[in-house]
């Protein structure tokens, strides 16, 4: 077996085990955008899979219109630090398969605020999904946190690898947001007393959007100053995002500022109300849900297809999701959210 089974055991383990990942995405401006969110490899370690909310299509969107995504998986210190360029395909040809998938793959217990599964299961605008694969193209990687000062190590994937392509289309156009846009000034204040890291992408020179995390950042009159690890291979400039753990996430355009990158806000990103109050990702308020379920019911209209049905009981995990439950068991400290809805985990 060949691909990234190829990659050195303690790589391939943490891309195999981990939970979270940053994972950016190509806006239709030419705007690289970072959403952490839950990934599922492939049984087979094929692609890297992850998942967003039917009601909140905009990255399967951009992954649509444009394949090329990366993806940042970082572990404990002593850990590998892993950094993915792949071309994304899009599978929403079967809402009630990703619903079912979904749930095999991340369960609901880290998201429940301690709700059973029967209220839980009623959320059905969390549960359905669309399902992005991920096949790599290239990775960069470190042995550990201290090595970032360095130039990383690379496998590329062979010539003739092919790679996935989405699924047709839906009809009609994405609705606009329904969420608040607040003044950046103000999310920028929240963003750095919440005491989330901080990730960076750009577009590297092939058009591929990386993210980054900054080992530290400072708030300016334009934007953020930010310190970027040295062993960066790819550039630091051109139009950008960055985003704190999801919950606050900001476009702008970056560019050398000394030994720093000085990050120019140009506006904060709509924030989802679970992002304020993450008991909402399974129990919204009415507000919250109506608006969810009316983007839900177009979604699925969009798409010919009817709303999924969560079973009774939760089906089975599969086998790496069960890798990944004992790795969250032995508190492995992977940092970033559950997809779009900010549920956490430091």
């Amino acid at each position: 077996m060949s691909g990234l089974h190829d990659l050195p055991p303690r790589v391939f383990s943490l891309i195999e085990s981990g939970v979270v990942a940053e994972f950016s995405t190509v806006s239709a401006a030419g705007i690289p955008i970072d959403t952490p969110t839950y990934y599922f490899p492939a049984d087979d370690m094929s692609t890297i899979d992850l998942a967003t909310g039917l009601p909140n299509p905009a990255k399967a969107e951009r992954v649509r219109r444009t394949s090329k995504v990366g993806l940042l998986i970082e572990g404990r210190p002593e850990e590998p630090v892993v950094v993915i360029r792949a071309h994304g395909a899009v599978r929403d040809g079967d809402i009630q398969a990703n619903a079912l998938r979904y749930l095999a793959e991340t369960g609901y217990q880290g998201i429940s605020h301690g709700i059973t599964w029967e209220e839980a299961r009623k959320a059905v605008t969390y549960w359905s999904r669309i399902v992005i694969e991920n096949k790599p193209e290239r990775i960069y990687w470190w042995d550990n946190h201290a090595a970032l000062g360095s130039p990383p190590q690379v496998w590329n994937a062979a010539p003739d690898t092919v790679y996935p392509t989405s699924d047709p289309a839906p009809t009609g156009t994405m609705k606009r947001s329904a969420w608040p846009v607040r003044p950046w000034q103000d999310v920028a204040r929240d963003a750095v007393d919440g005491g989330t890291p901080a990730h960076l992408s750009v577009l590297d020179e092939d058009g591929f959007p990386l993210p980054m995390r900054a080992s530290s950042f400072e708030l300016t009159a334009e934007g953020f100053r930010l310190s970027i690890p040295k062993g960066t291979p790819w550039q630091l400039k051109g139009r950008a995002s960055l985003t704190f753990a999801g919950f606050r996430t900001f476009v702008g355009d970056a560019g050398p500022d000394g030994d720093r990158v000085l990050f120019r806000v140009e506006r904060s990103l709509p924030q989802h109300p679970a992002t304020l109050d993450t008991k909402q990702v399974l129990r919204p308020s009415e507000d919250t849900l109506a608006k969810a379920r009316a983007r839900l019911e177009y979604e699925a209209q969009r798409r010919g297809q009817s709303l999924p049905v969560i079973p009774a009981d939760p089906p089975a995990r599969t086998r790496i999701a069960l890798i990944r439950q004992a790795r969250i068991a032995s508190d492995a400290p992977i940092t970033g959210i559950t997809e779009e809805h900010g549920n956490r985990r430091t």
